[in-house]
């Protein structure tokens, strides 16, 4: 998503460089492709957001949550103050909340319009997973970090010279919340010429889900799926293999496995090679907020999608036609059976979801508009 829109700028002829924090512990950051290679400046730097039962401990009697404190580092934001020291920058856009902790040192330094991109209501993800939980502690625990998150994200938002989001319902709860800068709606966008289906090498009937699962909503949708639908895939008349990719997927889940039926794969090498052989995408999400880009990535590669509403927030869908919405273990059973029993139903709805994405999700047609918006913020470069 970041890529894509450093992309589009850079092919616009605009100077782009990226500050990158790399939370994943035995990884290295990833360079850029071979697009960006030698087109603009980056900087990648590792933190560690472990967190101990200490630190969980020593957080209850805090006024902020430890899932936004473990995102500050004083070196990188002595490499942050150097850069924004070194170079005259127009734009500076900081890419989620939690980059907002590095805010004000950057406005000290900076003479740039700073503008926050968010990908999520932050607050609103913990509510929703608080909402999910039946035990009286875990329910009380998740809220209170939404309670937090909250308060710290009315904190910042005015701090910022104007703010981009995905979705028209991220644009009224942010100015249902006060805010006074502009805030501008900006979907996903993507590269459409990188996305093309192969149906020769799809496996219809086949379900799948692609997704980072250190991403709490994600790892609970999954986890209500399997929990939901084990038996349906193991002895019932669901006859379909399910497939689950992505990052981050705890050992626990190694027990949905079963031969010929379950398949936890992990992480795997081609993201759109996997999407490309699969045929029916699930996007169980009980919780969270903001556009999911892997959906429109889906409808992109022309996927016959099974979303709840809340997964496909943001989308200008249309159920049964571009999209199969199903909120619950019925919804999503009925749903599936009609795929997995008509080929070419589930195709036309992919047909549909790729006309719907040209239309709106063009990263061209994005990237004008952000433009357009960082041109409002700064008038003296029209």
């Amino acid at each position: 998503m970041v890529y894509n829109t450093i992309k589009g700028l850079v092919r616009l002829g605009h100077e782009v460089s990226l500050m990158a924090l790399n939370t994943k512990r035995n990884h290295e950051g990833n360079l850029p492709d071979e697009e960006l290679q030698g087109k603009i400046k980056y900087k990648v730097y590792n933190i560690d957001i472990s967190v101990s039962m200490l630190d969980v401990a020593v957080n209850l009697f805090s006024r902020t949550s430890f899932n936004i404190n473990k995102y500050y580092d004083a070196d990188f934001e002595k490499l942050l103050i150097q850069e924004v020291k070194s170079t005259q920058y127009d734009i500076i856009q900081f890419e989620g909340l939690f980059l907002s902790l590095y805010l004000s040192a950057v406005r000290k330094y900076a003479k740039a319009k700073l503008i926050y991109r968010t990908h999520n209501i932050e607050n609103q993800v913990w509510e929703r997973l608080s909402l999910q939980k039946s035990d009286p502690f875990k329910k009380s625990y998740l809220k209170m970090h939404a309670k937090r998150i909250k308060n710290y994200e009315l904190e910042q938002l005015n701090k910022f010279d104007g703010i981009a989001v995905f979705t028209g319902q991220d644009k009224n709860t942010i100015q249902d919340y006060g805010t006074k800068v502009p805030v501008e709606v900006l979907p996903v966008g993507i590269r459409l010429d990188h996305y093309y289906a192969d149906f020769s090498k799809t496996e219809f009937p086949s379900l799948f889900f692609l997704g980072s699962l250190d991403w709490l909503p994600n790892r609970e949708g999954v986890e209500w799926f399997l929990d939901n639908f084990y038996k349906d895939f193991i002895d019932g008349d669901l006859n379909v293999r399910f497939y689950v990719a992505g990052s981050d997927i705890p050992e626990r889940f190694d027990d949905y496995e079963a031969l010929g039926k379950i398949f936890i794969q992990g992480e795997v090498d081609d993201a759109l090679e996997f999407v490309n052989s699969k045929s029916i995408m699930i996007v169980p999400l009980l919780s969270g907020g903001g556009m999911r880009v892997k959906i429109v990535e889906g409808m992109a590669m022309q996927k016959c999608i099974i979303s709840t509403t809340l997964g496909a927030e943001g989308i200008n869908f249309e159920d049964g036609r571009n999209i199969l919405i199903a909120n619950n273990r019925e919804e999503f059973y009925d749903a599936i059976k009609r795929c997995i029993t008509d080929e070419e139903y589930c195709k036309q709805i992919g047909l549909n979801a790729r006309l719907l994405i040209e239309q709106q999700h063009d990263i061209n047609k994005v990237i004008n508009n952000l433009i357009d918006f960082y041109r409002y913020l700064l008038p003296a470069v029209n």
